[in-house]
């Protein structure tokens, strides 16, 4: 009988995460394509069930409200970024220390990888990866968050890429560090 306290335990604390974890087991043992069909409606319905709230939302692909969201985000925080000189500050050191512009980009990536599918703020599903293995997710914030930082950082005449297009690039860099976190803290916060 202790056994069944513990389950049922278990199952006070059960939601439409845990749903969905079953969902995704059982799709990837069915066979025939109307079963597919129904655990994907499935899915959907449980997704849905969660328009209660913001948090707790479980989000699954990456779609034009994703990235519009995704590029809000980057402009938000990269207005800051272009009009601080502390910016080129940490460019100009940057670009004297290659390894230095590596663990920035590295570090960029890893945050933004955070907090989409670690840190738990939501839970974030990986739906059709690029190549098998890139979350769309993450290959989108990373991609229109450094379009946003490299096309405000130019047309405000923040950078010189004719001139200085390795201090450019090294500028560009640094500022893409919060425009990123930005942009993915954006993207997942409405839930989608």
């Amino acid at each position: 009988m202790g056994d069944t306290a513990t389950d049922d335990d278990d199952d006070d604390g059960a939601d439409v995460s845990d749903l969905m974890d079953d969902l995704e087991a059982l799709e990837a043992h069915v066979e025939s394509e109307e079963a597919r069909e129904a655990v994907a409606e499935a899915m959907e319905t449980a997704v849905e069930l969660r328009h209660g709230g913001t948090f707790g939302r479980v989000i699954r692909g990456f779609d034009r409200a994703d990235a519009a969201e995704a590029a809000l985000g980057s402009v938000l925080f990269a207005i800051p970024m272009v009009v601080e000189g502390g910016t080129h500050d940490v460019g100009a050191y940057v670009a004297a220390h290659v390894g230095h512009l590596f663990g920035t980009l590295c570090a960029t990536v890893a945050m933004v990888y955070g907090i989409l599918y670690v840190a738990e703020i939501q839970d974030v599903r990986v739906k059709n990866p690029i190549f098998g293995v890139i979350p769309r997710r993450l290959a989108g914030v990373v991609t229109i968050s450094m379009g946003v930082t490299t096309l405000l950082f130019t047309g405000w005449g923040q950078v010189d890429w004719t001139a200085e297009p390795w201090l450019s690039a090294c500028v560009v860099a640094v500022a893409w560090v919060p425009t990123a976190v930005g942009a993915a803290l954006s993207d997942i916060l409405p839930g989608s």
